[in-house]
């Protein structure tokens, strides 16, 4: 029952009732202290960028010992990645994009990425990933992983076309293209015209590359 030296560095499989101090917040297991040290993990990224955040600094931010942070989620780098999960929240949206069928398909797929990126919520943390990744090999492994994993292929399976897998990467280039230059880069004049004008001109071309045969 006492409080030694118990943090280990992996994560464990089991709940982490003795492990180190006990928080001085209330509640340092459950939902709620996971969800603390995903928005704290997202802020401290944006904040700081990939490789000044720790997984101490994320634990102080929020109330909670380092050993939890990696009983939830394990290394830095796989905290990194549900931060971008969090903000790109891929299991409620890609049912959308993709559930209408294949028609209008490329201008569901315009709209929710430039809807993401104008959202001031959701585009400081992606900003900091961007940024991240241009400079750091960990930090581009992630988002290489989980855009090809959690994304890409989610929408290639829906695809009834040659190089599937291929195609949705063609359509994800060109829209990570326009984020670099509209929102890191800010060329103008992209970076400040309305983001109908975007979607309008971008859809057909996303839609040729997810759904055209040849």
């Amino acid at each position: 029952m006492t409080g030694g030296h118990t943090e280990d560095e992996g994560p464990a499989h089991h709940a982490p009732k003795r492990r180190g101090r006990p928080s001085r917040t209330s509640g340092t297991t459950g939902p709620d202290a996971r969800t603390r040290i995903l928005e704290a993990a997202r802020t401290e990224f944006a904040e700081r960028g990939y490789d000044k955040t720790s997984i101490r600094g994320i634990a102080k931010a929020a109330g909670v010992d380092s050993a939890l942070v990696h009983h939830y989620f394990g290394t830095k780098d796989e905290v990194f990645a549900a931060a971008i999960e969090l903000s790109f929240e891929p299991a409620l949206v890609i049912p959308t994009v993709l559930g209408g069928g294949t028609d209008g398909m490329g201008e569901r797929l315009a709209r929710y990425f430039i809807s993401v990126w104008e959202n001031p919520a959701s585009r400081a943390p992606l900003l900091a990933i961007m940024r991240s990744a241009l400079t750091h090999e960990a930090a581009a492994k992630v988002l290489r992983g989980f855009v090809l994993r959690r994304l890409l292929e989610r929408v290639a399976e829906t695809l009834d076309v040659p190089d599937a897998t291929f195609r949705a990467e063609l359509a994800a280039s060109h829209m990570l293209g326009i984020a670099m230059l509209r929102y890191v880069v800010r060329a103008e004049p992209l970076a400040s015209a309305d983001p109908e004008q975007i979607i309008e001109m971008v859809a057909p071309t996303l839609q040729r590359y997810l759904t055209e045969s040849a």
